[in-house]
């Protein structure tokens, strides 16, 4: 107890201890001060929040009263403005009723009226019907036959009579009309023909070089053969060099490759320089130089024909026609030669005569294409035409210039009748004769299948059919309709540039003896 050290150790602690509690409880009323403040600042808060909702509650509430109140009033005008219009309502609807009382009072007076008429009638029907019944009676005891007989014979003798008299009136109508329009449709289509006379007849798939001397063949024919070989491949035709003097054929099917090669073949006897690679470099030179023809001669037939506005790829279409035959017919000679005669046509009907002759043009465009392109030539050229922006017009004249639709359009009716001039005309094609002979056996038997016909002679290069009709089958009247059935099946079944003549004979022949 008396160690200094160990007093010191003790009072040390014990200063510590109370150093620390002092700091403690001043440390803990700090903060209950602190918190004291704090809670007085969030009753503060509070109570101001309050007065401040209290205020806006009594605004909104002062607000909804007003509202609500203008509200009422709107509704009250509305109310009596209806009330005004249903009270509007009701007077009109009351002076209807009052006209309809009337009006259904007039009409129950009518039908009182009308109830005696109708049963004045029914008594008068029941007298007529005993009249008739009675009559009926006299009659089959007079005549001998029931009513079904003679309703029978009536009927048979009015249909008879009927079948007669629209025979003769459909014969005396349609001579008359065709009569009149055969006449019209000959001055329109003879004056379009002599104000177009074409220069054409008719083009071959040969075409023939002439040489400056037989030496020339060797020279064309090359060392083994090599340089006529060049010429063949490169133009895609053949040469035929035979024992005809100072010439050489060129044949094929293409009128393109058969131009560039007659072409390749002068460039190059007038050059004398004859061996592959010269031949190739000429008939590339002569390759350029067609197409160049073919871009000049599509705008001569825009120019030749006055139309105009045509896209450039049509232009070059319409050229290449210019080398294309049909039946031996140039086909771009022949598209200018209908163009004008289309437009004619139409300046002598008043139709436009610029569109006429822009479908006339354009109607064989699809036969430009190569085989590369499938479908008719007509399809071909309805494809094109609507690809380059052509008139739905224009397109329905390409369509319907071979019959393939119906043409409902006049335009498309003129190309067509231009069409068929054209090639119809003498010498424009020509036709392979057993085709021919087979159109003429084709139309006599189509004449022969009808009932009642004895033979048929196909005449006038088969424009008409002359047919000889058994007498006792067949009688006046119905020779009318056997004609109109027989060139309807001719129309379904054949193809013919222009008309055929269906001319039926009846005759009765009776031979008697004078002894």
């Amino acid at each position: 107890m008396d160690n200094p050290i160990l007093i010191g150790i003790i009072v040390g602690v014990i200063a510590a201890a109370l150093g620390f509690l002092i700091g403690y409880v001043l440390r803990k009323k700090l903060a209950e001060k602190s918190i004291g403040s704090a809670e007085a600042e969030a009753k503060r808060i509070i109570e101001d929040a309050t007065k401040a909702a209290e205020t806006a509650k009594k605004e909104k509430l002062v607000e909804a009263k007003e509202e609500a109140l203008k509200i009422k009033n709107d509704t009250e005008r509305e109310l009596k403005e209806r009330r005004n219009d249903l009270q509007r309502m009701e007077r009109r609807t009351i002076q209807k009723e009052e006209n309809l009382d009337k009006k259904y009072e007039a009409l129950e007076k009518k039908e009182e009226v009308l109830n005696e008429k109708i049963r004045e009638n029914e008594e008068l029907k029941t007298k007529n019907e005993e009249l008739v019944a009675q009559q009926s009676e006299v009659l089959q005891k007079i005549s001998g036959m029931s009513v079904e007989d003679a309703r029978a014979m009536l009927i048979e003798r009015v249909e008879s009579e009927a079948r007669h008299e629209m025979a003769m009136k459909l014969l005396e109508v349609e001579q008359e009309c065709k009569d009149k329009a055969e006449e019209s449709a000959k001055n329109i289509i003879a004056l379009a023909i002599q104000r177009c006379a074409a220069d054409s007849v008719s083009e071959a798939t040969v075409s023939v070089v002439d040489l400056p001397s037989d030496e020339m063949k060797g020279r064309i024919i090359g060392r083994e053969g090599r340089n006529i070989r060049a010429i063949e491949t490169l133009t895609g035709v053949d040469l035929i060099i035979d024992d005809t003097p100072e010439a050489i054929a060129i044949s094929t099917f293409d009128p393109v490759r058969r131009e560039v090669a007659r072409m390749t073949l002068e460039k190059l006897i007038s050059d004398g320089r004859i061996h592959p690679s010269r031949i190739e470099e000429t008939v590339e030179k002569s390759r350029k130089e067609v197409e160049a023809v073919i871009k000049k001669e599509g705008e001569q037939a825009t120019y030749e024909t006055g139309v105009h506005g045509i896209n450039p790829e049509l232009i070059k279409l319409l050229g290449r026609l210019k080398y294309r035959t049909s039946y031996g017919q140039n086909v771009l000679k022949h598209s200018i030669e209908v163009a004008h005669i289309a437009g004619m046509i139409a300046a002598e009907l008043g139709v436009d005569v610029n569109q006429a002759k822009r479908a006339g043009l354009l109607h064989d465009i699809g036969k430009a294409m190569t085989h590369e392109i499938d479908g008719s030539h007509v399809q071909i050229g309805v494809d094109v035409a609507r690809k380059y922006k052509e008139s739905r017009e224009i397109v329905h004249a390409i369509e319907a210039h071979h019959g393939d639709v119906e043409p409902n359009t006049l335009v498309a009716m003129i190309v067509q009748a231009a069409d068929a001039v054209s090639a119809a005309r003498p010498g424009a094609r020509r036709e392979n004769l057993e085709s021919y002979i087979k159109r003429l056996q084709k139309l006599e038997e189509i004449a022969t299948s009808f009932k009642g016909v004895e033979k048929s002679f196909a005449i006038q290069a088969g424009r008409e059919v002359r047919i000889m009709v058994k007498p006792d089958e067949v009688n006046d009247d119905e020779m009318v309709f056997i004609a109109r059935d027989i060139a309807k099946k001719i129309e379904e079944e054949l193809e013919y540039p222009g008309q055929i003549k269906v001319n039926l004979i009846r005759e009765m022949r009776q031979v008697d003896y004078a002894k």
